[in-house]
């Protein structure tokens, strides 16, 4: 194995949190030994040999953008690991147009996703949330709340949009987990075979909406997906259908959905919000038939080191001159996160 030159390029809580003593062991035993290790910035005096000497960049939430002045600084990096999920954040396309190799632990991070996004979909079917804060509200429950609309998991439909690692990954949790489901998805980009191996139809938006018991959330951020599911979509939604969201805020026209919730049509799980944090003033939070998250869906706590393993695991391939087996291609990003 030929050790390449290595930095961990990220703010301080993020070093703390994501590089434990036993993971900076592991570093160094893949990288040379030099110092400094571990970085915040690249803009501290005194660093210019340092830098120059740079062969691969760790990367996570908080690192700083890599434009073409920042790789200036690196004239050796032949490689990006992210310890995280998009690169959207900090990799600019000059890191690809440099012929910088960059791998990212999206589809690490997307499992953590994927689990709250099925725990959600399961308390929608029984309306946990909504029931939990009507009890809260009115100091008493009933056993057959109908004004929520029908309880059970069985026989559900659920409708997913986005096919990417998380999307992929709810269909195989949902069809694993639940009986006598009907998962349909929509992704302009998702091959229908692969989609049909799945457990899951391929069709078109206008077609699910109105059959869906649950639409979960599960495309890219981009100027082509803001404000994706609308009034008009939201209206073709049935009574009692639950939104969950654990995407990004902006895919979901929050004045709509504001809108649709008032009037106690539709559910709402929402782990993002647009804006997030939602203000002070939004009538989302008070209404009982939402529930709503800090963005706590993916990684956290003692998730986000599986993360830093794969990052890792990758480095110990491109060190052994093996290919990397999350790669990032500067294309993918017209259509992924």
């Amino acid at each position: 194995m030929n050790r390449p030159n290595v930095l961990v390029l990220l703010p301080p809580e993020s070093w703390a949190q994501q590089f434990d003593p036993a993971r900076r062991v592991r570093l160094r035993s893949l990288s040379r030994d030099d110092d400094p290790m571990w970085l915040p910035d690249l803009t501290a005096p005194g660093l210019t040999a340092r830098l120059a000497a740079v062969e691969v960049l760790l990367t996570g939430w908080g690192t700083p953008y890599l434009d073409e002045a920042a790789l200036d600084r690196l004239p050796r990096l032949r490689a990006v690991m992210h310890c995280a999920g998009t690169v959207r954040t900090f990799a600019s396309p000059a890191v690809w147009q440099r012929g910088i190799v960059v791998s990212s632990s999206a589809e690490i991070n997307a499992e953590p996703v994927a689990e709250f996004t099925l725990a959600a979909i399961i308390m929608a079917g029984k309306k946990a949330p909504f029931l939990a804060a009507d009890a809260r509200l009115h100091r008493t429950y009933q056993a057959q709340p109908l004004h929520r609309g029908p309880l059970g998991n069985v026989g559900l439909t659920i409708g997913i949009v986005g096919f990417s690692r998380i999307g992929r990954r709810t269909v195989e949790l949902v069809n694993q987990v639940l009986r006598n489901v009907r998962c349909l998805v929509v992704d302009p980009f998702a091959d229908p075979v692969d989609v049909g191996r799945h457990g899951a139809e391929h069709i078109g938006l206008d077609e699910m909406l109105p059959q869906v018991d649950v639409l979960s959330i599960h495309a890219p951020e981009l100027p082509s997906t803001r404000h994706m599911i609308g009034a008009t979509q939201l209206a073709a939604l049935p009574d009692h259908s639950t939104v969950v969201n654990t995407a990004r805020g902006s895919l979901i026209d929050t004045a709509a959905l504001e809108r649709e919730c008032r009037t106690g049509r539709l559910q709402a799980i929402l782990d993002v919000t647009d804006p997030e944090p939602l203000p002070a003033g939004s009538p989302l939070y008070d209404l009982p038939n939402v529930m709503i998250t800090p963005h706590v869906a993916g990684s956290a706590g003692r998730e986000v080191l599986r993360m830093t393993d794969g990052a890792l695991d990758e480095l110990a391939r491109f060190s052994a001159g093996l290919p990397l087996r999350r790669p990032v291609l500067l294309d993918d990003l017209a259509h992924t996160a």
